[in-house]
């Protein structure tokens, strides 16, 4: 039995993915961050099935930095749960045949519930929360799992009403700005630094933020500040090669991988594309706003092959731009 209390968060999260809208994977990262403190899990996730592998689409507590984490279907405990559309319950990774062992280990986990997630009555992902003690979940953490699931399904039904081919899309891109969201650039990345170890080709990535967003967002409302968002992603698109990947990660915050540069000065060159195209003026509704960013970046190979570490360097050099213009 679920308690009142539990119930009652379950409509408190249903109330705010009513207010995100249309953005599934700003509805899926939110509901796996709720799982935590609602049942106690160490992580959670959303797995979305694409191909003949399972991709983390959201994450949450341990499991979150193995956002874009591809495993493959068939020898995964999700990919099971995809092919038989049932929920599937494991309660000891180490002795369960069902399970990818090494990804269990590499997550930290030992035991976890699987739920399918149905679209269009085909199972295309999982919600899956993960303990790092064996036998820690019950009959009640099922049910309540099952009730996130279900409002997962509505969001990406009525997110993708009419068009079952958008879905993915959906999960995998900013509803605001249509560039890619943080699930999929973290996909991106693990794929960048697996191809410039590979081709001993080198890559790299940018942090951007945009500067006085806030004091827009306070000054006009938020409504030119969504509009100065939007326009700020369509310029940093237009700044960058086809071949690249420009993201926003949240907020003000943006993130692009460049792809096969021919030397580390072509870095720079991409950051002083960026910076022109984002200097000229905005023009919106009759008003002039000057549009600023600061960008930080780390090169693949060069300052590591994590894609944590890469983040954080790129970060606190983006950082430092930042305070030097204060």
């Amino acid at each position: 039995m679920l308690l009142p209390k539990q119930l009652m968060q379950v409509i408190e999260i249903q109330t705010e993915i009513a207010k995100l809208g249309l953005d599934l994977g700003a509805v899926m990262q939110y509901v796996v961050e709720q799982i935590q403190p609602l049942m106690g899990a160490d992580s959670a996730a959303i797995e979305l099935a694409e191909d003949d592998e399972m991709v983390y689409r959201a994450a949450s507590g341990t499991a979150k930095g193995l956002l874009g984490l591809r495993l493959k279907i068939d020898t995964s405990l999700s990919g099971l749960c995809v092919k038989t559309g049932e929920v599937l319950d494991c309660a000891d990774s180490e002795v369960d045949p069902r399970v990818d062992r090494t990804a269990c280990q590499q997550v930290g986990l030992r035991s976890m519930i699987v739920i399918p997630l149905k679209h269009r009555e085909v199972t295309v992902g999982v919600l899956k929360a993960m303990s790092a003690q064996p036998n820690y979940f019950q009959q009640s953490d099922i049910i309540l799992l099952n009730m996130l699931s279900e409002v997962i399904a509505a969001a990406m039904y009525f997110s993708v009403k009419y068009d079952s081919e958008a879905l993915f899309f959906k999960a995998t891109h900013d509803a605001m700005t249509g560039l890619a969201n943080r699930a999929l650039f973290m996909d991106r990345l693990r794929n960048a630094i697996a191809c410039s170890i590979r081709e001993k080709s080198l890559y790299g990535i940018l942090m951007i933020d945009i500067d006085g967003l806030k004091l827009i967002n306070d000054t006009h409302g938020h409504r030119i500040g969504d509009a100065v968002i939007s326009e700020f992603a369509r310029r940093l698109k237009s700044a960058i090669r086809d071949m690249d990947t420009a993201a926003r990660l949240g907020g003000d915050e943006f993130g692009v991988i460049v792809t096969a540069l021919d030397n580390p000065k072509g870095m720079k060159l991409t950051i002083q594309r960026i910076d022109l195209e984002i200097a000229r003026p905005f023009m919106f509704e009759r008003n002039e706003y000057q549009l600023k960013a600061s960008i930080g970046f780390a090169l693949i190979q060069q300052d590591g092959i994590d894609p944590t570490q890469l983040l954080e360097i790129a970060d606190q050099r983006m950082y430092a731009v930042k305070r030097s213009r204060q």
